[in-house]
């Protein structure tokens, strides 16, 4: 565990869609390249799909060029409700991720509108993130911050490009 364990990210966000249309949007895992500026690719393993212990990999191109390849596990799925998945850390521990991920749908105030709650925790696993941390703790925090606040950016960036799409 570290500093990082437990830190997360929140964005709320109305899409002019309903619910089913967003949810098909959400678990089209190869189409969020389309709207994600740091996943800019993802492909179902073994012909997967939006179901509870389906794997996917996504691969992500951060600042500075680094790029890197995750194995990603589904670990809730209720159309058109919630769509939830783990990140794996090196363990490929599910109970251990390097992060969480989830969505969250309901009906918006209007007919057609879908009110989505997009969620990110860090850790309890190894990440980048938590590696950067331990090597530089006179800037863990700043570090800390950075991320989260670049997360943030991301995640509204995906769920405006999938309003969109």
């Amino acid at each position: 565990m570290t500093q990082a364990t437990g830190a997360q990210v929140v964005v709320e966000f109305t899409i002019e869609k309903d619910p089913a249309k967003v949810w098909d949007l959400i678990t089209d895992v190869p189409r969020i390249g389309e709207w994600s500026p740091e996943c800019v690719g993802a492909a179902w393993v073994d012909g997967g799909s939006a179901k509870p212990g389906a794997r996917f990999e996504g691969h992500n191109r951060y600042e500075g060029g680094f790029e890197a390849t995750a194995t990603c596990v589904v670990t809730e799925a209720e159309q058109p409700s919630v769509f939830e998945w783990v990140v794996l850390d090196p363990s490929e521990d599910p109970a251990h991720p390097g992060s969480t991920w989830r969505y969250e749908l309901t009906p918006g105030d209007a007919p057609g509108q879908t009110k989505v709650l997009h969620r990110f925790v860090h850790g309890p696993g190894a990440t980048g993130l938590s590696e950067g941390m331990r090597e530089n703790p006179d800037e863990a925090a700043a570090i800390l911050q950075s991320r989260l606040d670049m997360l943030r950016l991301h995640m509204t960036v995906t769920l405006e490009g999938m309003a969109r799409g």
